[in-house]
């Protein structure tokens, strides 16, 4: 098993080298653009005055809400009439909705509200591989994130000395500014001689307006035993803004391979508060009930075998967050999924989370079932009924002022065409913080839960993963 996944991992083939080289001068090429456009920016940028102050990577907002507790003093002093709560809000922040960012993504793993944490295993990103694409997945809490609350309003501005106007020089705030580049790495395996690997930057601009876009690309590759091997290069372009409290996200894109038709994928997000959150007087959220609906259809990325069948799919349903208190959260989700070669499928996941101070317990319920069992045909994974419930523990902390790392194992049971085995999870990520504005995650995770029938052979997967972010 060692050997064969060191094997994989250098990626020995002639082919691939050729089509990673390919793959990488893409991604250099958009980076050249990326930060041609940047250059420009920034010379507006520097006889701009603009409203936005550079925040440490620790305060990077993504998902994540923080108070500064200066920052609320002095929103005190400034707005005597404002309630407590208001002042709590004092130092306004960029909130996400649960997958798809409103800003450059935090990349530490912690989750923030005031001085809640939520833990997290893997960093947010701007457009992650759908919610519940395989059953491995679905016990990271990174599927749970926070909701997206109102931004307190801005600060008023001081009067100004009407006795002399003067004609300012400067010129506006520029209608597009490059906030962020970020590389998503993945690299999977399994023992039964699948691979699957994914690398993706992102480019994300921010609108006048607050909107948001972003430019994804990528090299990805698939091999598995006995098929022909794969390579695609996705380009998908995003938009997302705000309607009152409703957040709205949307993204189009192509997916391009070295032996298949060009395929055509979409995804789209609805997300609003359905109770105003409950905010302590010292800046704590203590409690908010967040819903969204979803909408994807794409290549189902799941393996060679699939890939080639150019299976296609459908999913849609709706989400829920509920922060039950400031250490309990839950979240719960339900896809309904068609497919092109006319099977359908109902996935379920649920996860409740108590915190206590760097330790959290959770406990994880995944259930998956289709219309008709369709490995064999046309190779993804398609149980009739399958469960899994498990209990995870694990801690999250800082071990050096440049380095935070989370530690998690899941025990529990799997149950596959009515028979039952041990479902175990074991999982490390790592966070560098290389400068103020760049950091790098790094993670392994072993699992035996199955994404495959297996008959009576014991299953293993591994899982690399990294992501670079560079705030500009």
């Amino acid at each position: 098993m060692a050997d064969s996944f060191r094997r994989d991992l250098f990626v020995s083939r002639s082919n691939l080298y050729t089509e990673l080289t390919l793959g990488c001068l893409q991604i250099q090429l958009g980076v050249i653009c990326s930060v041609g456009i940047w250059a420009q920016s920034e010379l507006k940028l520097q006889a701009a005055q603009t409203y936005q102050t550079w925040k440490s990577p620790s305060e990077l907002a993504e998902g994540v809400t923080k108070v500064n507790p200066e920052s609320a003093k002095q929103y005190l002093k400034l707005r005597t009439h404002t309630d407590v709560r208001a002042a709590a809000w004092g130092n306004s922040v960029a909130l996400a909705s649960p997958r798809l960012p409103s800003g450059f993504a935090k990349q530490e793993s912690k989750l923030n509200f005031g001085d809640l944490e939520f833990s997290m295993p893997f960093p947010n990103r701007l457009k992650p591989r759908p919610v519940l694409m395989a059953a491995p997945e679905n016990f990271n809490p990174d599927l749970r994130l926070p909701p997206v609350l109102p931004v307190p309003p801005a600060l008023p501005k001081p009067p100004q000395n009407s006795s002399s106007p003067t004609t300012s020089t400067q010129p506006g705030t520029p209608d597009t500014v490059l906030e962020s580049i970020y590389t998503d790495y993945r690299y999977e395996t399994d023992n039964f001689g699948q691979t699957n690997f994914f690398l993706e930057p992102t480019v994300q601009f921010r609108l006048s307006n607050g909107n948001k876009i972003f430019f994804k690309t990528g090299f990805n590759f698939f091999e598995q035993r006995g098929v022909e091997s794969i390579t695609n290069f996705p380009l998908q372009v995003g938009w997302q803004g705000k309607i009152g409290q409703v957040t709205l996200q949307t993204a189009v894109g192509v997916d391009v391979f070295n032996r298949l038709p060009t395929a055509i994928n979409l995804n789209a997000k609805v997300e609003a508060p359905i109770s105003p959150p409950q905010v302590s007087p010292s800046g704590r959220l203590l409690s908010v009930v967040v819903v969204s609906g979803n909408l994807e259809q794409g290549p189902y990325k799941s393996n060679a075998q699939t890939l080639g069948n150019q299976i296609t799919a459908w999913r849609f349903g709706p989400d829920l967050y509920w922060q039950i208190d400031r250490n309990i959260s839950l979240f719960s989700s339900l896809r309904l999924g068609s497919y092109n070669d006319g099977n359908s499928e109902v996935q379920s996941f649920s996860r409740l989370e108590r915190k206590f101070g760097q330790f959290s317990l959770a406990a994880n319920l995944f259930s998956w079932s289709y219309d008709r069992n369709l490995e064999r045909t046309s190779g993804y994974f398609s149980p009739p009924d399958f469960l899994v419930y498990n209990a995870e523990v694990a801690w999250e902390g800082d071990i050096a002022n440049f380095l935070r790392c989370r530690f998690a194992a899941n025990l529990g049971q799997q149950r596959l065409q009515g028979k039952f085995d041990n479902a175990n999870t074991y999982q490390t990520r790592c966070t560098i913080k290389l400068s103020p504005n760049i950091e790098a995650d790094l993670g392994y995770t072993f699992s035996n839960v199955r994404n495959q029938d297996t008959g009576e052979s014991a299953y293993s997967g591994n899982s690399l993963t990294g992501q670079l972010r560079v705030k500009f």
